[in-house]
């Protein structure tokens, strides 16, 4: 079966987009700057990718207004809007649970989760993000989005591997479950 990963990068002291939503502060500190570090690697691993309405319109009116940043993946958005499917991107506005399912139970690569911190939120509340990949990003932004919101279940977290590049330390975690 498929894997559901929330690969994301993190501010230290825990934020995921500033406090006017934007993430021009991710990169790592100059110490090697040749080491891509992580993504080229994870990227093979996966043909699916699964965000939030704000992260599509950020990425679709901001960082990469002129061609879709994932093109070649299977691209899907959670929203509340009824908005029609094009050929790069399908819209999904029903039960989540049920969607994220149907995609895991089908043959194909890894699923990626990429953002934002509300999807993410309610995937591990439903129990379907198997594993967790942190990149933490040497910044402290001192407020906006944060990745992990005030929980009420705490969740066990079996440590899998870490990896230092760039100053960036990615943390990967398998939930137990």
């Amino acid at each position: 079966m498929r894997k559901v990963i929330l690969y994301i990068a993190m501010s230290l002291d825990g934020y995921i987009a500033d406090k006017n939503g934007g993430v021009d502060w991710i990169e790592g500190d100059g110490s090697n700057k040749g080491n891509e570090g992580s993504y080229g690697k994870f990227i093979d691993t996966v043909d699916t990718v699964i965000m939030g309405y704000k992260t599509y319109n950020q990425i679709v009116t901001e960082l990469s207004p002129e061609k879709l940043v994932y093109e070649g993946l299977k691209t899907y958005v959670i929203t509340h809007r009824k908005i029609e499917n094009n050929k790069n991107v399908n819209f999904i506005n029903g039960s989540i649970e049920e969607a994220i399912t149907e995609l895991k139970n089908n043959n194909g690569k890894n699923i990626w989760i990429c953002g934002g911190a509300k999807i993410v939120n309610e995937l591990i509340d439903m129990g379907l993000i198997d594993i967790i990949c942190v990149s933490i990003i040497p910044a402290l932004i001192g407020g906006g989005t944060r990745l992990f919101g005030e929980r009420t279940e705490k969740y066990g977290l079996k440590f899998i591997s870490s990896e230092n590049y760039n100053g960036i330390t990615d943390l990967v975690y398998e939930l137990k479950k």
